[in-house]
């Protein structure tokens, strides 16, 4: 019943100081990002360790309900207006389940992020802005806020301070960046400290995103001193 899912770990330095929990998108799985890691400059931070989970292989009922990793079933085009809520919830219990273990062994919540590119950053949000502790970061590549009108009523007040990276590409023709631009409105609206990014490029991850990233590790981490 407590089973949890499958990850890639890598370990910055021996001993971690923080956790970056990161979700995959559709269809790809757990070494998707491991790649990122040597890109990042981590030169001068704390040890940090990436986890990197599978989500679960369920029928996508978009892609003709062929069984792929999914954080959640896309029902149709309009992903706005139809949402697979059930799906969205159940994978939020599981993130918070690794969250859960990485207290466990001795990295408190104010020191984990949660990251994530494309349905893995809808997950961030999803499960970041609910979290009932303190987290260190959002880190959001290329997708947007899930479940967006009931966020005002389910959200956390210990992550409302929480900062947000939220980036996307000009050009996603997978999430089109007008739904990005949305998310980061109602962000902002609720209060929260997002710094945002446009790149000009698909829905992808580019050189420039990637030193963005790094600038704003360094800035939390360095903030972060508890």
């Amino acid at each position: 019943m407590n089973q949890l899912l499958d990850t890639v770990e890598i370990e910055s330095s021996p001993n971690p100081a923080f956790a970056i929990i990161w979700m995959h998108g559709l269809g790809a799985d757990a070494n998707d990002f491991v790649p990122i890691v040597k890109e990042l400059n981590l030169q001068g931070l704390p040890g940090i360790r990436f986890v990197f989970p599978n989500a679960p292989a369920i029928p996508v009922t978009i892609n003709g309900g062929y069984v792929m990793r999914a954080w959640y079933d896309i029902l149709g085009t309009d992903i706005a207006r139809r949402e697979d809520e059930a799906g969205l919830r159940k994978s939020q219990g599981e993130i918070e389940k690794l969250i859960a273990r990485e207290i466990a062994r001795g990295i408190p919540a104010h020191r984990i992020f949660l990251a994530g590119f494309s349905q893995g950053c809808a997950m961030t949000l999803q499960t970041g802005l609910r979290y009932p502790e303190k987290l260190a970061g959002l880190l959001c590549l290329s997708g947007y806020v899930p479940l967006r009108d009931q966020v005002a009523a389910e959200r956390s007040a210990a992550n409302q301070q929480t900062p947000v990276f939220l980036v996307h590409g000009r050009g996603d023709p997978v999430i089109a960046i007008q739904r990005a631009e949305q998310s980061r409105d109602l962000l902002m609206e609720l209060g929260y400290p997002v710094e945002w990014h446009e790149y000009m490029m698909p829905h992808s991850v580019c050189a420039e995103e990637i030193d963005d990233i790094s600038h704003w590790l360094h800035r939390v981490l360095t903030g972060n001193k508890a």
